[in-house]
């Protein structure tokens, strides 16, 4: 894996365009499994429910096994670039709101590592999943069709290296 520091335009180019994806799958156009188009071959993904999965397809496997059944909207509320390294702060919201009005809403972030030629080789959403089951449970939100849930024992490492 190169080590370079690629130029500032061409990292945000790259967000630009992994934003523009997530806007178009949260108005339920295209795939999640498409996210996994922005990685590299050998790319690291680290879910904070799911953990690390390795490699693009396995990344587009996870998405698909991980977003079926799931009618939440993740809602970017702004980024930071800082060399190849990205910050993504973002929202996880379930349908529906709380009593007062409130969505149903957990705060979270995402590092990634730019590589190169437009794509990243590294993710990690970090997320307080205490929080997240909560208002899963306080809202009543019911999965729908094909759901699963993540592994009871996920793989916590978060070295953006591949071990393989």
């Amino acid at each position: 894996m190169t080590k370079d520091t690629f130029p500032e335009d061409e990292v945000r180019a790259a967000v630009d365009r992994y934003l523009a994806l997530r806007g178009r799958l949260d108005r339920g156009e295209g795939e999640w499994t498409e996210i996994a188009d922005l990685f590299t071959d050998d790319a690291v993904y680290v879910d904070a429910a799911w953990g690390r999965v390795e490699g693009r397809e396995a990344i587009r496997q996870f998405f698909a096994d991980a977003m079926a059944g799931v009618d939440f909207t993740f809602p970017v509320d702004f980024f930071a670039v800082s060399g190849n390294w990205v910050v993504v702060k973002w929202r996880q919201v379930l349908p529906g709101s709380r009593p007062d009005g409130r969505p149903w809403q957990q705060s979270a972030v995402s590092t990634m590592l730019y590589a190169g030629e437009g794509l990243f080789r590294y993710e990690e959403d970090l997320m307080n999943l205490l929080h997240a089951i909560e208002d899963v449970a306080a809202s009543g939100w019911q999965p729908g069709p094909g759901f699963n849930a993540p592994p009871e024992v996920p793989d916590r490492n978060f070295d953006p290296e591949p071990t393989r």
